[in-house]
């Protein structure tokens, strides 16, 4: 199961972090990611953590502006988000996935807006 908070409200510029609690997961051999979703447009990767060895990857669109990071005590990913714009507005979705194969859990969505 996964769970975000952290959602909201921003002006441009502005910052916001996302986590994700995850339960019932063997988190070390999984990857946790970040999708988002602006209505009328495909789902677009965000970015993805290797739960094992912390390894990264971002999508071009917030590359060098967005960070995902893990806690492992506590089980959560989380997603900074710094410099937004408005078209980063668009509902944001936790993912995990084993190492091996497709994305197989999802949140339920947090709503990100950004003002301009």
């Amino acid at each position: 199961q996964l769970v975000e908070s952290g959602g909201g409200l921003v002006q441009a510029g502005g910052s916001l972090r996302l986590s994700c609690a995850a339960s019932g997961h063997t988190l070390s051999t999984y990857v946790m990611g970040w999708f988002r979703q602006a209505p009328g447009k495909e789902r677009e990767f965000v970015a993805h953590i290797m739960w094992n060895d912390g390894s990264t990857y971002y999508g071009d669109s917030v590359k060098g502006r967005f960070t995902i990071f893990r806690d492992n005590a506590k089980n959560t990913v989380s997603l900074r988000m710094n410099s937004l714009k408005p078209e980063d507005t668009a509902n944001y979705y936790c993912a995990a996935r084993p190492s091996l194969s497709g994305w197989n859990s999802w949140g339920q969505g947090t709503q990100v807006t950004v003002s301009s």
